[in-house]
């Protein structure tokens, strides 16, 4: 068991894909939040997210201990910001619509997770896994307020 920590937690080796670690596992989360979200009702992608999480707090004390404190191979925590960032947002099936959402909804999220404002530097601050977690679910919660925003604005034009 404490061998496939290491690969959940680097999302199966993308975690290791070269320059910026955590843009390829928030990239990488694009897929299966594209899919939940067109097949699979309202909560799947709720589920998703929460599945993302605790798989995070789960593997981080292994991966933390392979690899050291909140290590860069460790992306589980970006596909449960990514998954955040689209906890409310409809997918059309209109392909040229979705690809928009998902790029934008991915731009925002690595915002707010890079330049981690408005107090998401702060919550890597807590013990274990969750300081790990809960940044990049703020960060997420923030690129939600604005892909929503963007989805509202839309729908008046």
């Amino acid at each position: 068991m404490q061998k496939l920590k290491p690969i959940l937690g680097s999302f199966f080796y993308a975690g290791f894909l070269p320059n910026a670690p955590g843009t390829w596992g928030s990239l990488f989360a694009l897929f299966p939040i594209y899919f939940i979200g067109v097949y699979t009702p309202w909560y799947g992608i709720v589920l998703f997210t929460i599945f993302c999480s605790y798989l995070t707090v789960w593997v981080s004390e292994e991966c933390e201990r392979v690899w050291g404190g909140d290590p860069s191979p460790l992306v589980m925590d970006e596909l449960a910001g990514q998954g955040m960032g689209f906890i409310a947002i409809s997918f059309t099936g209109i392909i040229n619509y979705d690809l928009l959402l998902l790029f934008l909804g991915f731009i925002f999220f690595r915002f707010f997770d890079i330049q981690k404002p408005l107090g998401v530097d702060k919550l890597q601050k807590l013990p274990g896994g969750w300081g790990i977690l809960v940044d990049d679910l703020l960060a997420g919660f923030y690129a939600f307020l604005c892909l929503k925003g963007v989805v509202l604005a839309l729908e008046i034009i």
